[in-house]
């Protein structure tokens, strides 16, 4: 018997990204417009790649260890 496993997303909804991050829905929209958190929308849905999280993790790991 084989188990299926779910693709992994490869962008996430703003309330992903809340959960994965623990900001406020309002932290999430400030980093998307100032560019910190690229951002895409499809029809009215805003969208967030997995990778841009990634990278915005990883900056701010970097500019806490200065």
């Amino acid at each position: 018997m084989s188990i299926a496993v779910p693709p992994t997303p490869q962008a996430l909804k703003v309330p992903e990204v809340m959960t994965a991050l623990r900001l406020s829905r309002s932290k999430v929209y400030d980093l998307i417009r100032s560019k910190e958190l690229p951002s895409y929308t499809s029809g009215r849905a805003r969208r967030i790649p997995v990778e841009a999280v990634h990278e915005y993790m990883q900056n701010r790991l970097e500019e806490n260890a200065a």
